[in-house]
């Protein structure tokens, strides 16, 4: 359990937040399948990234952790190895669905499993698509749950229309294509974030994209080269959120991914009229620059349709900033949320509510009327890293002590969340 209170905090200085998740996932991935060595800086040595260089050990892969860098020894798909061991995916949704598209290429058998919170998440739209291409899948209710069990090789090119808009299924899928004998098409109904089309450009491989649709060619080698790990923007929206709801706070976040598929947050930042300035700092593949924050008087809005892709793992903490906005703020199209770590709707309604929060569950996302004067309660981020976060902002602004139930799963994806909370928290009654 954390205990937090502050009397009138304010947030003043600068951070460097931790590298991309989704970027650190697939540093390791293309590494493996490229030839030669790949080197990682600004790597998230969060404990889902630590899952998947786990993972690709298991496969063979070497890899070697250093301080400031990660080092990987690609063998290319080929050189990928039948793994001994079961590969354990710890919590990491990512590593858990993009490792099935890898494995429905290679020619052995393999078992994926997970956390209490993995072994809840729906896997079948990852594993159908890729029964259909010619891999070979079973594990709880016909491949949907984990345990998984896969045996891949020889898989066909298809077209195939993603269901949801899901940037795990659509890299799933692309990975698989990679592997397959000619070429596969991929639609989404809206765009997702694009860092695994992004990796494969950049590790020499090419992917076309018209309009909604992805075309991807098979049998593609893959050469090593470097990558550099922006910070990640979800986990700068914390910070981002906390600097705007306390009073007398300047927030300056330093080297911020800025991929524009990413960015849904500044948006809602923007449709709110808070105080805030970006600047990029490069143009490289996967863009990065600084935000500047201020205490901000808040304006509701509406979020929804072609945004949510470009924020979904941000609305926890878009909900809270909700809370201290002028109005009503609606969030809808956001059904994703109920198969992330938590059922976000549900989990995010349900938390909020304990602190005095005037919020209320939809089909499909969430009402807040604003704003609210929060006090003390006692939470639980119910092992979601994402709704941690968001209840230690919240006590930034709740009247009385918060007690916040199994607040190690931040490590998940901010490892050094606390340390630096507490560097640029002020108190203004010491």
């Amino acid at each position: 359990m954390k205990n937090l209170q502050f009397e009138s905090p304010s947030l003043k200085g600068e951070i460097n937040v931790p590298g991309d998740k989704s970027i650190s996932h697939r540093s390791i991935m293309f590494g493996a399948i490229s030839h030669g060595e790949t080197r990682v800086t600004g790597f998230l040595k969060g404990d889902d990234c630590l899952s998947t260089i786990d993972c690709f050990r298991k496969m063979g892969v070497q890899i070697i952790e250093k301080e400031d860098e990660i080092l990987i020894e690609g063998k290319g798909f080929e050189g990928l190895q039948e793994p001994s061991e079961v590969l354990y995916t710890g919590n990491s949704g990512t590593t858990t669905r993009l490792l099935l598209g890898i494995l429905a290429g290679q020619p052995f058998h393999s078992v994926i499993t997970g956390d209490e919170s993995i072994a809840k998440r729906p896997m079948n739209r990852v594993t159908a698509p890729l029964k259909q291409m010619g891999a070979v899948i079973d594990g709880r209710e016909d491949g949907n749950l984990t345990p998984i069990s896969i045996r891949g090789g020889k898989l066909k090119s298809f077209h195939y229309k993603l269901p949801v808009a899901s940037a795990q299924l659509k890299s799933a899928l692309i990975l698989a294509g990679l592997q397959s004998d000619e070429e596969t098409v991929i639609v989404e109904p809206e765009k997702t974030r694009d860092h695994t089309e992004k990796m494969i450009r950049h590790f020499g491989g090419s992917i076309q994209r018209d309009g909604q649709k992805i075309i991807v060619n098979g049998n593609q080698p893959f050469t090593a080269k470097d990558v550099h790990v922006p910070g990640d923007i979800s986990s700068a929206a914390f910070f981002l959120t906390a600097a705007a709801i306390t009073k007398n706070s300047s927030l300056l976040l330093k080297g911020v991914g800025l991929n524009e598929t990413r960015t849904g947050i500044l948006d809602v930042l923007k449709k709110m009229e808070a105080d805030f300035e970006v600047t990029q700092t490069n143009a490289d593949e996967e863009p990065e620059g600084q935000i500047k924050i201020n205490s901000s008087i808040l304006k509701s809005c509406e979020i929804g349709g072609e945004l949510i892709p470009r924020l979904i793992d941000e609305i926890p903490i878009i909900a809270l900033l909700a809370t201290q906005a002028n109005g009503q703020t609606v969030i809808k199209d956001a059904e994703e949320l109920k198969v992330k770590e938590t059922n976000r709707i549900d989990a995010v309604v349900e938390e909020l509510k304990k602190f005095g929060a005037d919020i209320h569950a939809t089909e499909d996302g969430m009402i807040i009327n604003g704003p609210t004067l929060l006090h003390g309660a006692e939470a639980d981020s119910r092992g979601d890293h994402r709704i941690g976060m968001m209840l230690a902002v919240a006590a930034l602004i709740s009247k009385g002590q918060v007690k916040i139930n199994n607040p190690e799963c931040i490590s998940v994806s901010y490892p050094s969340f606390f340390n630096d909370l507490d560097a640029v928290i002020h108190q203004n009654n010491v």
